[in-house]
């Protein structure tokens, strides 16, 4: 690579991270429905014509935020799933593990966190590139359950009649090594789990939950059981139990 084309590459990654900084800033501040690149260039200094050599509309601005945040509450979830706390102990303490390193992402940046999570943004359709980072949190619970299950088996209630063939769908697509019981549980439990989050992140704890490190935690130990987590650590030797029903 020659030192002209080098410096030109710095400058374009400088310069973009530069627009991606202004346009949280704007998110913070006016929510993403009103983000505008004219208004991100005019704050830069920037001719917008100059911007849209970066990103050619708002909607490709969205998306690099919105992948930029995928990616870093992924890799917030990931680095707590490797932790001493997260690689070994009880099963249920490895996924409030890893669910309160979620919180604590949220509760860090909770504009980026409303973008992802937050409602819809009008006019806006996600686009394929997104589905991979916003994987990430779930590939974690799921390889929790996962090693829980081949090292000590799951234990998850009954599953109704009526739903057992959405269950079996979930799993063959998700999950085919899971019982389709525990992969309908995980799922459950991951929609509660963001929305314990969600419920703080927006202000509906106000004067209803206190103490909500300790709430949240206690909350996360209880989802990892409705997933048909144990307490207990993990014992097995890799051999399959399958205690789901």
């Amino acid at each position: 690579m020659s030192a002209i084309r080098g410096a030109r590459e710095r400058a374009r990654v400088e310069v973009t991270a530069a627009i991606k900084k202004e346009a949280r800033r704007q998110l913070a501040a006016d929510g993403a429905a009103k983000l505008s690149l004219r208004a991100v260039a005019r704050e830069l200094g920037m001719a917008s014509s100059a911007l849209y050599r970066y990103f050619p509309s708002r909607d490709d601005l969205l998306t690099a935020l919105i992948v930029d945040a995928y990616d870093a509450v992924g890799e917030r979830a990931e680095a707590a799933r490797a932790t001493p706390a997260g690689a070994t102990g009880p099963h249920t303490a490895r996924f409030a593990e890893v669910a309160c390193a979620v919180r604590d992402w949220a509760l860090a940046h909770p504009h980026e966190y409303a973008l992802i999570y937050g409602s819809p943004v009008p006019g806006y359709t996600a686009p394929q590139d997104t589905v991979g980072p916003a994987s990430r949190v779930g590939f974690v619970f799921l390889g929790l359950v996962r090693a829980a299950y081949l090292a000590d088996g799951l234990a998850v209630g009954r599953m109704p009649g009526e739903l057992r063939p959405e269950a079996g769908r979930m799993a063959a697509e998700l999950a085919p090594d899971l019982p389709p019981a525990s992969v309908a549980a995980l799922i459950a439990a991951w929609a509660q789990l963001f929305g314990l989050i969600s419920f703080e992140v927006f202000g509906q704890f106000h004067r209803v939950v206190e103490a909500r490190d300790a709430f949240f935690r206690h909350s996360a130990g209880e989802l990892a059981r409705s997933v048909g987590l144990s307490d207990g650590p993990a014992t097995g030797t890799g051999d399959t139990h399958d205690r789901t029903h």
